[in-house]
């Protein structure tokens, strides 16, 4: 018959080394090491032996062995539950069980080989820190208060997950964020239940308002000056444990296509960046259904040179213009996510040279017409215009609709699917939040950081605490 494990702990650490012995039944990698100081007092030391650091833990034995005093031992934080005992072992303390004690000594050895901290690989940029987040989240947090040295910078830790039981962290700077947004976000970080917290995605996935909108509504970033700039803006950001991508919320659609190098380049280039990558996103979304809409529906639309130039190309093609063109888009979203999978040093390579091969192959075969090759590849360009891979990704799921649209309907087709998707991102909000804001509702700060930036000479900290809020 089983023994039952006891809730407290026990002053005899031979009662306390047989319920642990049940707790972690099976588990090889548990080390359970006892010692005796002398004839009447035993120390059990509990660990894995992994995730502690052993030049540490000698020395500790050591100096105990040599003193033979336990006194050295007490000077660590205790707890008398034994859940959290078993928490602590797990996450790579070193529990200390000294006879006579009716609590357990928990000792950070924690020491595991982590990532060094490197340039952010999805979010590069040319002027501005190089270094990004890594999956130790004590070095992240050393990061960001590198940067915002002051003590209404809040961390508040969190834990989620009933079998990895993960670590999280919520950051806010207390005199900045809303509160009504602060309440919020943690009434929505209570209400987690899962089993498995993994990554910063299993969070994003559980606390975003819209589930199923194809638009992120939760920016995730790899860059800690991104993440103090968004503090410093009144944001809310999470941390996990075990993942190099931080959280920011609220989320608007305009951070989406901002840059991290935007606040360290002349405000006149740019503003002129992002406008050109608003007009890359309409371009990347539209393109291809309102070609099919003009060439199949409204060809009077088109002047009559570039017409005549397009029948011509057409001539012998099998297929009509909406067949043409969602086949070479299914064709290059193919290229593009095998180029991802491939390894880094001939993924980029079969990408690019899949398409060129592939897209002359089908001209010279007469499957496809020529204009078609250059309105995909015009296309995906634009795609790669967007600083974020999330934002990127509802743009290039509504082409397809879109063409569909397009192709059968004609413009009024692609308009009618404009109207809906516009309808969707006024109504749509991030933690109450409208996603369009400041242009739908129309707020007072639309030109300071929003489509342009105004030169930060012109910009001046705001005094009153309301006017510091997110604009």
């Amino acid at each position: 018959m089983e023994t039952s494990i006891p809730i407290e702990v026990d002053e005899s650490v031979k009662l306390n080394h047989d319920a642990l012995l049940q707790i972690f039944q099976n588990c090889a990698d548990i080390v359970f090491r006892p010692l005796k100081l002398n004839d009447h007092l035993e120390i059990l030391l509990v660990y894995i032996e992994e995730l502690t650091d052993s030049s540490k833990l000698e020395q500790i034995i050591s100096a105990c062995m040599i003193s033979r005093d336990s006194t050295r031992l007490t000077q660590y934080d205790s707890v008398t539950h034994f859940a959290a005992v078993v928490a602590k072992v797990l996450k790579g303390c070193t529990a200390i069980f000294i006879d006579g004690k009716p609590c357990a000594y928990l000792a950070d050895l924690t020491s595991f080989n982590q990532r060094a901290i490197n340039e952010p690989s999805n979010e590069a940029a040319i002027r501005g820190p190089r270094e990004g987040f890594t999956e130790d989240l004590k070095t992240n947090l050393s990061m960001i208060r590198r940067k915002i040295s002051h003590p209404n910078l809040k961390i508040e830790k969190h834990q989620a997950g009933e079998l990895t039981n993960t670590e999280f962290v919520l950051a806010y700077i207390e005199d900045r964020v809303k509160p009504e947004l602060l309440q919020e976000v943690k009434k929505r970080i209570h209400a987690i239940k899962t089993n498995q917290l993994m990554d910063s995605s299993y969070i994003e996935e559980l606390i975003e308002d819209k589930t199923l909108s194809l638009f992120p509504q939760i920016q995730n970033t790899e860059r800690p000056d991104t993440v103090s700039a968004s503090l410093l803006a009144g944001r809310v950001a999470i941390i996990v444990d075990g993942s190099p991508n931080a959280l920011l919320l609220p989320m608007s659609f305009w951070a989406g296509l901002q840059a991290a190098e935007d606040h360290y380049e002349r405000f006149i280039y740019v503003s002129a960046i992002r406008v050109l990558r608003l007009l890359l996103a309409v371009l990347s979304c539209l393109l291809p259904s309102i070609y099919v809409a003009l060439t199949s529906f409204h060809p009077q639309m088109i002047p009559l040179n570039l017409m005549l130039s397009i029948s011509a190309s057409r001539e012998g093609i099998p297929f009509p213009t909406v067949v043409e063109t969602l086949l070479m888009e299914l064709m290059f979203e193919g290229l593009r996510e095998a180029g991802l999978r491939l390894p880094r040093a001939i993924g980029s390579a079969v990408s690019i040279v899949g398409a060129l091969v592939i897209g002359e192959a089908a001209v010279q075969a007469g499957f496809i017409s020529a204009p078609i090759v250059m309105i995909v590849a015009g296309t995906g360009i634009a795609s790669f215009a967007f600083p974020s891979y999330s934002v990127a990704l509802p743009f290039r799921l509504l082409r397809f609709p879109l063409l569909i649209l397009g192709g059968f309907l004609g413009l009024y087709g692609v308009a009618i699917g404009v109207m809906f998707i516009m309808i969707h991102l006024v109504t749509l909000k991030s933690f109450g939040m409208p996603y369009l804001k400041p242009v739908a509702p129309i707020g007072k700060n639309i030109w300071k950081d929003t489509i342009v930036r105004m030169n930060k000479r012109f910009v001046t900290e705001p005094q009153k605490n309301e006017e510091n809020k997110l604009n």
